[in-house]
């Protein structure tokens, strides 16, 4: 459950709770809507003290790009299940997207700059998606005595 602050941000702004079931529908572009979106993911406010800062914030950047954005934010619960389809790492994070892909992550508090140029990039037409992240793993080389790898 969202904090009384992000949810009193959200109803002010009209700003939809979506989850598993329902990201798809959101991220669906109707006729009359601009196909792209930011996502926030807000993390436990009680232990993210940033999430508060990036609500209040988020509001301001729709207002900045008017009829060009929507905005949901993603229920915590969901979070988790939704974090590596959208490139998450931190929370709390905007995530911008254009449909259903993911243009640009914006990861804890920024400078009102930062969060200018980034959706600037994402609303570009033909803005790449975010490359798929690789994936983690250990590389174990054994180098001879002498130091030449074997």
């Amino acid at each position: 459950m969202p904090s009384p602050l992000i949810r009193a941000l959200a109803a002010r702004s009209g700003l939809p709770f979506v989850d598993e079931s329902s990201i798809e529908a959101f991220l669906a572009t109707a006729a009359n809507e601009p196909p792209h979106t930011i996502l926030f993911f807000t993390g436990d406010p009680a232990e993210r003290t940033e999430s508060h800062d990036v609500a209040v914030v988020l509001p301001e950047l729709l207002a900045a790009f008017p009829g060009r954005l929507r905005a949901a934010v993603v229920m915590r619960q969901a979070e988790e299940a939704l974090k590596a389809r959208f490139h998450v790492q931190v929370v709390p994070s905007l995530v911008v997207t254009r449909g259903a892909i993911p243009l640009g992550v914006m990861p804890k508090i920024r400078d009102w700059c930062d969060y200018v140029a980034t959706i600037e990039r994402c609303l570009t037409p033909g803005a790449p998606p975010l490359a798929p992240r690789p994936q983690a793993g250990v590389r174990i080389t054994r180098t001879k005595s002498n130091g030449a790898l074997a």
